[in-house]
């Protein structure tokens, strides 16, 4: 493998192609862009292949804020070989198999070096368009003009650059696709339910949203015995994709005229569920969830990230009796600790990977992924670089 991937350009700039989007909601334009060899404690990674996350769509879509950064190469789930690295990088070396992750985890931080959550302050500034440590790009167009970073990771082009603290290295032994598939949402959904949620042999699950991350939840909580997973969704081709995860009941809101979705849960699970995850971003739906909880004892835990601002409302007596929400972030998973054990089990034939990838298309067919998320028709299309597809 590393013959194959490996190149004689080290220390030099790489031209290759990407799929740059140049406008806010319009479509990516493959081009010819330069890539810069990596600065200290980063990482060149030829891309073999990535994929298309929500995230990636909502963020392309936006017009204004902080994160909209445009020219910018999106994608933030890939798999793909070590070109080359810069100087203090110990931790992987050129040929080595890696995926970029956007969850940072730089291994020395107080965060870090914590049991509790899976933040990292290494890097005391956010910067949502540049390289982590100093905020610069290391993509130039045809004409030498910058292009923007996303996640710290843009693997929507054959080559990229990301600091070590976004890359894990992983086995071998473990498919290129499936490896892609653990580097965002999977991850979080089975992060949500093992570490946040911490569900018991016996729970009783409702999942708010059954997209690749609500899937991912459900998959979770039938790793952890639950004995009844109810999925909520508006799409009623959801249920017989959830049964392959582990969905055991399935509610349309769309049908639910004479009672709340949560009166619902309450009649099916006796009380409540004993864990409600929402995975769609809906500060609405997060209150759904919320209300569909167990009193005394239910957890909720938001998976979706809430792209309009709005607050979510809660009754505070509520709280005091014993009812809780949690949020997470990458499933409160620590990348290099922790995904190389999902990797094993997978491996091990107790973790469903392969039901999640729907569709698999070519670099310069983007924007069909693009067309099938915005449809509903597929869960994770798989894109392919070079001549690997």
């Amino acid at each position: 493998m590393e013959s194959k991937y490996t190149t004689e350009m080290t220390g030099k700039p790489i031209r290759c192609k990407a799929a740059v989007a140049r406008k806010a909601g319009e479509p990516l334009i493959i081009e010819e862009i330069e890539v810069f060899p990596p600065k200290a404690w980063e990482v060149r990674i030829k891309i073999l292949c990535t994929s298309l996350c929500h995230t990636d769509v909502t963020i392309w879509k936006l017009t204004d804020g902080p994160a909209a950064y445009f020219p910018r190469i999106f994608g933030h789930e890939a798999a793909g070989i070590v070109e080359s690295v810069g100087e203090h990088v110990d931790e992987v070396k050129a040929g080595d198999f890696v995926i970029p992750v956007f969850q940072r985890n730089c291994g020395e931080c107080k965060d870090c070096l914590s049991q509790k959550g899976n933040a990292c302050t290494k890097f005391p500034v956010e910067f949502f368009g540049g390289m982590p440590r100093d905020g610069t790009t290391r993509f130039v167009d045809s004409d030498g003009r910058p292009i923007h970073h996303f996640f710290s990771v843009s693997s929507f082009s054959q080559y990229t650059v990301v600091d070590i603290a976004h890359v894990v290295k992983m086995s071998r032994n473990v498919p290129v696709d499936k490896a892609c598939l653990l580097s965002c949402g999977v991850t979080t959904g089975i992060g949500a339910v093992c570490k946040i949620a911490q569900v018991e042999e016996g729970s009783t699950v409702a999942i708010f949203g059954l997209g690749a991350v609500g899937l991912a939840v459900a998959e979770g909580a039938r790793l952890q015995g639950a004995s009844r997973i109810i999925g909520v969704d508006i799409n009623p081709e959801k249920f017989e994709i959830g049964k392959k995860f582990g969905v055991t009941d399935f509610i349309n809101p769309t049908s639910c005229t004479e009672k709340s979705v949560s009166e619902v849960i309450k009649e099916m699970s006796g009380g409540g569920a004993d864990y409600c995850f929402e995975c769609i971003g809906l500060a609405s739906l997060m209150q759904d969830a919320f209300s569909s909880s167990r009193p005394g004892c239910g957890k909720t835990v938001v998976v979706g990230v809430e792209m309009h601002g709005t607050p979510l409302s809660i009754n505070t007596y509520e709280l005091l009796r014993g009812r809780s929400i949690l949020g997470c972030l990458f499933g409160g998973f620590k990348p290099k600790l922790d995904i190389p054990i999902l990797a094993k089990r997978y491996l091990d034939k107790e973790l469903n990977l392969d039901e999640f990838i729907s569709d698999e298309v070519k670099l310069d067919e983007i924007n069909r992924a693009f067309d099938m998320l915005h449809r509903g028709k597929n869960l994770r299309c798989i894109i392919w670089m070079d001549n690997y597809f």
